[in-house]
């Protein structure tokens, strides 16, 4: 199966490019591209790639706010940064980046780092619902199938509490439909509602007096993180990680620019 790329880059002709040698090499399918970071970010959360390309000096986000809030939206893709705005030894890489590539390298060569890199295991469903707060019930037959499947289901009486108040919420305070995303790693299962209206969720909103409100707080007390990223174009992306009994604590392994590929 291709391993499903996208290209974060402001220069169109670069990025042109970069989409022609990936299509020559075997293995790659460009699912989308970007010539900013707004764009970036809500292409990651539609396309979900297994592996993104991204320049830091893009016109209206600052590099590294790209980079946390793709992780935020698109939390199973490899990054890897191909920039000429940095020096290489100043960046981050462990967690955050795979590798990190200057410009001054020609494109074949990061095209065989990429041809290089060993694609992370990352289960993923996904399926869309409501309006109608009566298609509550279905997120959960459709979360609890893909437990099932994926052997995880002693995480399914959790996941079942965070993805009602999820969908809900989504249902509720957005009143739109929305996209339900299930996704299982080493580490943890991860729950992600992207809604189409305008808000967002406000924990602290909530008190001893409320009849409303306290869903969130209870999604962070069974989760072991959570978060939430306005998409440019309208609506948001809701997360929560519920983490695996057996899950792999080690650091992701890192490949740096000197590395052959």
């Amino acid at each position: 199966m291709a391993v499903t790329v996208l290209l974060v880059e402001d220069v169109a002709e670069l990025r042109s490019v970069l989409r022609q040698s990936l299509q020559f090499r075997d293995g790659f399918d460009v699912v989308a591209e970007a010539g900013d970071g707004a764009s970036a970010i809500v292409a990651a959360a539609r396309h979900q790639p297994d592996l993104v390309v991204l320049d830091l000096g893009l016109p209206d986000i600052a590099g590294h706010e790209v980079l946390t809030r793709l992780r935020g939206v698109a939390p199973a893709a490899q990054v890897v940064v191909y920039t000429g705005s940095i020096a290489a030894e100043g960046f981050p890489l462990g967690a955050h980046v795979e590798a990190l590539v200057s410009k001054d390298h020609d494109i074949g060569h990061l095209v065989d780092l990429l041809a290089g890199l060993s694609v992370r295991r990352y289960d993923t469903a996904v399926i869309d619902l409501g309006p109608q707060p009566a298609d509550v019930p279905a997120a959960r037959r459709f979360l609890g199938e893909q437990c099932r499947r994926w052997g995880c289901a002693d995480l399914m009486d959790d996941a079942h509490v965070v993805v009602t108040e999820l969908v809900t919420n989504a249902f509720v305070h957005a009143g739109t439909r929305c996209e339900l995303r299930a996704g299982l790693t080493d580490r943890a299962l991860r729950l992600q509602v992207t809604d189409y209206g305008a808000g967002m969720p406000d924990p602290q909103a909530a008190d001893d007096r409320a009849e409303g409100g306290r869903g969130l707080l209870l999604v962070s007390a069974l989760c072991v993180a959570w978060g939430v990223e306005a998409l440019p174009d309208g609506g948001k992306v809701v997360w929560a990680e519920l983490l695996r009994s057996d899950a792999d604590d080690g650091e992701p392994a890192v490949i740096s620019p000197s590395s052959p590929a």
